[in-house]
């Protein structure tokens, strides 16, 4: 049996997906990125192999993502813009609008015709992105999933600086005044928001808007990022693998 398989290094975590000669989804699962994307793309091939699946003529490997190059077995690279493009787009089943909120940056892209047709991506600061979440969360005492519990049930308050490090020491002055948890992760989860909304708003956004990443199940950001642009955020369970899906249907390709 042919296989077809997209991997997607990104910056935090690496995502695989699997698909056999009809389309179907025949494996997927995702690793740490780690220090080096070389030995992610190693461990990737030996778990394909435990699975199954070797790396031999029968597959054909597609890599995307920030560590694309470091899939030396991989028949060819592709752009993480095309591929998250294909990947949402097969997914929602039509044209869309995607805004991806990785571990070290968040996309915007525009997709007509089933492809790609506009992006625009945040400044290079992890401000408004996963990294961002993560080291709030770090500086609360929490885990991500903690994160928004608490903060679904706080009045957010202000953390307005664009930059990390900075907005770091405004959550920590929250924390000396004495401020509730609460409002203090609900004022990060509001500033991650507002800064991918006003991405969205520098973009010329289309049809519907679909969620990917690594938080695209997190139902209460799905929700606020929802009344920001208002209008519906869409999400899969399988947005996370949006660019690794994109990666093995180019690696399908029209047959």
């Amino acid at each position: 049996m042919k296989y077809y398989t997209g991997i997607d290094i990104g910056s935090t975590a690496s995502k695989v997906v699997v698909l056999d000669d009809e389309k179907k989804i025949v494996n997927h699962f995702v690793l740490p990125t780690g220090w080096s994307s070389k030995e992610t793309s190693a461990e990737i091939a030996r778990r394909l192999e435990a699975d199954g699946m070797p790396i031999n003529e029968e597959m054909k490997v597609i890599a995307t993502g920030y560590g694309r190059v470091a899939v030396d077995y991989a028949a060819k690279t592709v752009t993480e813009i095309t591929c998250h493009g294909k990947g949402g787009y097969a997914l929602l089943g039509r044209d869309c609008s995607i805004v991806d909120i990785g571990g070290q940056d968040t996309k915007v892209i525009t997709v007509e015709n089933g492809m790609p047709s506009s992006f625009l991506m945040n400044d290079k600061c992890s401000a408004g992105t996963g990294k961002f979440l993560e080291i709030m969360a770090n500086r609360l005492g929490v885990g991500l999933g903690d994160l928004f519990e608490m903060a679904s049930s706080g009045k957010a308050l202000a953390i307005s600086s664009m930059c990390t490090v900075f907005a770091e020491s405004e959550v920590i002055s929250h924390i000396g005044n004495g401020e509730h948890r609460e409002d203090i992760a609900a004022g990060v989860v509001d500033s991650v928001v507002n800064k991918v909304a006003g991405l969205c708003s520098r973009h010329s956004m289309k049809g519907d808007v679909l969620l990917t990443g690594g938080l695209c199940e997190c139902e209460y950001l799905i929700s606020c990022l929802s009344r920001k642009l208002g209008t519906k955020v869409y999400s899969d369970p399988m947005g996370r693998f949006a660019g690794a899906l994109g990666a093995a249907l180019i690696a399908r390709g029209k047959k």
